[in-house]
């Protein structure tokens, strides 16, 4: 049975992301076309993507990224492995805090797939704060399927 929330240690089974950098903390509501997640793992100082000048804002797109592949296992048939895949690219994104750890309450993370098919997916994405204030948006595409190179060279 596919469940409506999940905390985080539901969702950390569900993604590809373990430990302190499964960000998500919270699946609040989903659809066969977006997902609705909160969390305020940006205010941990052990937060795996804080960097000496903080969480920088671009950090959001991870946190969206996570929402996706969330997303996608929750689609995924019952009893089936969801597919593997990757952030391809982001686009159009916008920034309206420089960085998050600034950001007081739960971060509102949100997607929704705006197209795709079995080998890729377009997505658009949204970062907010509790208040509803955009702190980060854009698209994004992701590559589902597809084996990553295995460095091996050609001779």
């Amino acid at each position: 049975m596919v469940p409506e929330t999940l905390d985080r240690a539901g969702i950390a089974e569900r993604i590809p992301h373990s430990g302190s950098m499964c960000l998500l903390e919270r699946l609040d509501r989903w659809d066969a076309e977006s997902i609705h997640c909160s969390t305020r793992t940006h205010l941990h100082p052990d937060n795996p993507l804080r960097t000496a000048g903080g969480l920088l804002a671009p950090n959001a797109i991870e946190y969206a990224a996570q929402a996706m592949a969330l997303h996608g296992g929750l689609l995924a048939a019952e009893g089936s492995t969801p597919s593997a895949g990757f952030l391809a690219s982001a686009r159009n994104v916008r920034f309206s805090v420089a960085r998050l750890e600034t950001v007081d309450g739960a971060l509102q993370v949100q997607a929704r797939r705006l197209s795709g098919d079995t080998n890729q997916i377009l997505y658009e994405f949204a970062v907010n704060d509790s208040a509803g204030r955009v702190l980060a948006e854009g698209r994004a595409v992701v590559v589902l399927n597809t084996p990553l190179a295995t460095g091996a060279t050609t001779p």
